[in-house]
């Protein structure tokens, strides 16, 4: 490679580093902030977008339901707190939504509060008949939301498999 070749070469790097460093010292203001709603959370540098939550509840709804079906009442505590903590997130970085019409702030624990907390309940009884009934409320309240919203096309079901091949779900005792 010639001298010139070098230069250029080095040039481009220096370049690329110096708007790497730069843009390491940016932040991205949540999406709420941007549209004025105030933000206020330990991670306000970083906003999940409202799909990316509601993969994760996905995941955790349907290993909540495999924990249940287990009787593995320490995961199916551990899944359900899961859960509320992204309804929680759902609210907090996303109040509003520009295709929803009521704030997600009415809208979830108006529709996940109670089958939420009746859940709980079952849980901490141990008891496998309420669960499986409280677990089939929260899984309505999921789709009634989404209807609420206009996105019923999106059903929430409880799983027939466990997509978690590489996790035991039977209790450890």
């Amino acid at each position: 490679m010639s001298a010139g070749r070098v230069a250029v070469v080095l040039a481009a790097v220096a370049v690329v580093l110096s708007g790497a460093a730069f843009l390491r010292g940016q932040t991205a203001a949540p999406p709420a902030e941007k549209a004025g709603a105030p933000v206020e959370n330990e991670h306000a540098g970083y906003a999940p977008g409202l799909g990316e939550i509601m993969t994760f509840q996905q995941m955790r709804h349907a290993k909540l339901a495999i924990a249940g079906a287990n009787s593995n009442w320490a995961l199916a505590d551990y899944e359900l707190d899961e859960l509320n903590e992204g309804f929680d997130d759902i609210v907090t970085y996303h109040p509003t939504h520009k295709d929803i019409k009521q704030p997600l702030t009415e809208m979830v624990p108006g529709f996940m509060k109670a089958s939420i907390d009746a859940l709980r309940e079952a849980i901490k009884a141990k008891d496998a008949a309420k669960f499986n009934t409280a677990f089939d409320e929260v899984t309505a309240g999921c789709n009634g939301c989404h209807q609420a919203a206009d996105f019923g096309f999106n059903v929430v079901i409880k799983p027939a498999t466990a997509p978690y091949p590489n996790q035991q779900f039977a209790p450890v005792n």
